[in-house]
């Protein structure tokens, strides 16, 4: 039987393997980002998939990432000011970084 917790936001919600909160890491801000920067790298096809097999080609889908990409461009748009410098510093990196693998992905 699912257990049953309370999120963050006071709302009930079960978990179908039967996890506890606990047993979850803890939802940040970090986590947040790199969860984001990792489908874009899944999207640009800088790494591996693990839902395909080993030696299944990465194949990269452009608009997906650049639709990524600019999800996290908005994060950065509408938190400017209420970050602190580690925060800050992470995303501008994590976009640096998405940026130059897109130019690159681009060129084939």
């Amino acid at each position: 039987m699912p257990t049953k917790q309370e999120g963050p936001r006071g709302f009930e919600m079960s978990d179908p393997q039967g996890r506890t909160q606990e047993e979850l890491p803890a939802p940040t801000f970090a986590t947040f980002v790199l969860s984001l920067s990792t489908s874009a790298l899944l999207q640009l096809g800088a790494i591996e998939d693990p839902s395909k097999p080993a030696a299944a080609e990465r194949e990269p889908d452009l608009a997906m990432a650049r639709y990524t990409i600019d999800i996290l461009e908005v994060l950065s748009e509408k938190t400017r000011g209420n970050l602190d410098e580690q925060e800050q510093e992470m995303l501008s990196g994590v976009l640096h970084d998405l940026h130059m693998r897109f130019v690159e992905a681009q060129k084939g």
